[in-house]
């Protein structure tokens, strides 16, 4: 919980001089401070209060993922969130004012004991109008995201493609267009002409492209992915090109193709899932109406990150 709060909330209103949370104890090396890369749409709001929610990953290998586990539990405090970390590397969501969100990612980024291993790393940024987390989970898993087929690095990714390039990809008639998300994301919303393929589980999705790979490449298709912030697509691609399929992907997902795009409307039909209190943004990140049913209970079904164990059902406003 926020200082300042109490119970459940949609809205946090502690003091501008509330100085309860406790502060980010960053062990930084005597050398040059790398610069954060933060993406993030402008501010509704001007207030200090404001809440923010910051998306993030890397795949790189991490020596000692648990010693990456504790130190992260100190260095999230006064934040709300949840961090998986593996030895493939880490994934993450978190929430609080911008400085704190500040504060956090300069740690992750430039900490001594993090051995400069998240230098780098881009975090996507978005105000809220609900408080995203109730509280702050730093977990060791062993996969950052499940695709269930041992071996895939996923820093060996496909071939990236920028939003403004990304408009003009998905307009070529030998690209087929995949949705790399679970189907209720995709009845939430999806880019112009793309493919559902019907998986309710991440660990689904390889066994749709093995069903269909061989057509593809017998029909000179390329293959063109997208996902909410570029994860599972990474991994996806990296082991897609062990097939011998030419791989292109979003670059940062379909949330950096918000945040780049000020007219993203023109491709996308619907609104996006995110995988926490909002529920849904419109392709201005803006938080919309969406709820989940039932009523405040978003999570029901929903695994950490990325994972459904069950189909999820929404209630749109009207």
């Amino acid at each position: 919980m926020y200082p300042g709060c109490r119970g459940r909330v949609t809205a946090c209103r502690w003091a501008p001089n509330d100085r309860r949370a406790p502060s980010l104890a960053v062990s930084t090396p005597q050398q040059k401070v790398i610069e954060v890369n933060v993406q993030h749409t402008p501010p509704g709001s001007t207030s200090p209060d404001a809440i923010w929610h910051s998306a993030f990953y890397k795949f790189v290998a991490l020596d000692d993922p648990d010693a990456v586990v504790v130190r992260l539990h100190d260095l999230t405090q006064p934040l709300t969130g949840s961090i998986l970390v593996a030895a493939e590397g880490i994934n993450g969501m978190v929430a609080g004012s911008a400085e704190l969100l500040d504060a956090f990612e300069l740690a992750l980024v430039n900490d001594a004991l993090l051995a400069g291993k998240f230098a780098g790393i881009v975090f996507k940024r978005s105000e809220c109008k609900t408080i995203p987390f109730r509280k702050m989970k730093v977990r060791r898993k062993a996969e950052i995201v499940p695709l269930g087929i041992a071996g895939v690095d996923g820093s060996k990714t496909g071939i990236n493609v920028s939003p403004a390039d990304w408009r003009k990809l998905i307009a070529e008639e030998d690209v087929v267009l995949l949705d790399n998300r679970n189907s209720f994301e995709y009845r939430l919303g999806h880019f112009h002409h793309a493919i559902d393929p019907h998986v309710t589980n991440f660990r689904d999705f390889p066994k749709y492209v093995e069903e269909h790979l061989d057509e593809w490449k017998a029909e000179g298709k390329r293959v063109a992915m997208y996902c909410t912030g570029g994860i599972r697509c990474e991994k996806t691609s990296a082991w897609m090109k062990d097939l011998g399929m030419e791989v292109y992907q979003l670059e940062g997902g379909i949330l950096n193709y918000f945040i780049q795009m000020p007219d993203a409307d023109k491709d996308w039909d619907g609104e996006c899932f995110v995988f926490d209190n909002r529920i849904a943004l419109d392709t201005h990140m803006h938080e919309t109406d969406t709820t989940r049913r039932p009523p405040h209970r978003c999570c029901r079904g929903i695994s950490e990150l990325g994972v459904t164990r069950t189909p999820a059902t929404f209630r749109r406003a009207r």
